[in-house]
């Protein structure tokens, strides 16, 4: 029991550490400029892929705290309360529970279809999270929220969601062979 807490444990920090270590990495779709495309939706949904449920949700709380005491670890190097309360402070807010969401539907095993199918759950969270914060507070209609927030992003979050599903089932086969993780 020890071992699976410590191994959540650093799991988590890892994945804090590495969501802000990618959010930097950012780049503007030509005619959408409010919200940047970044790898951070790929950490969250591995992290949701490694870690349980509360530990995921964990993993990305901290980084949140990180970025809300002041460290630049938003998308491009940004920090603050303002951020987390700026337009795009729902695709934030969103990560906790698209971790735990993809943490409870991952499977235990190592396979990527059932990995990705978790991820695309946590995709949809974030999507929500980020589009109805978008909506709620920007005076924009549903559909020019749709179409600006999160229809430019699907081919693009599509492939992070294999790259991720792909990465999970790696990492867990490793952990599996080394005992860390029973698959």
């Amino acid at each position: 029991m020890r071992t699976s807490r410590l191994r959540n444990l650093v799991l988590a920090a890892v994945m804090a550490a590495l969501i802000a270590a990618v959010a930097p990495v950012r780049f503007f779709l030509p005619g959408v400029p409010a919200v940047p495309v970044t790898l951070q939706v790929l950490v969250v949904l591995l992290a949701g892929g490694l870690l349980r449920p509360a530990w995921g949700a964990a993993a990305m709380g901290l980084y949140l705290l990180l970025g809300a005491v002041g460290l630049p670890v938003f998308a491009g190097g940004s920090a603050g309360l303002q951020v987390l309360a700026g337009p795009t402070a729902g695709y934030l807010w969103s990560y906790p529970l698209a971790a735990a969401v993809v943490g409870a539907l991952a499977p235990a095993g190592t396979g990527f279809g059932p990995l990705a199918g978790a991820m695309l759950a946590g995709l949809a969270v974030i999507y929500a999270g980020g589009a109805g914060w978008a909506w709620l507070i920007g005076g924009q209609g549903l559909a020019a929220v749709l179409t600006g927030w999160v229809l430019p992003f699907v081919p693009f979050d599509l492939a992070k969601v294999a790259a991720a599903a792909v990465g999970a089932a790696a990492v867990r086969r490793a952990l599996a062979r080394t005992g860390l993780l029973a698959v």
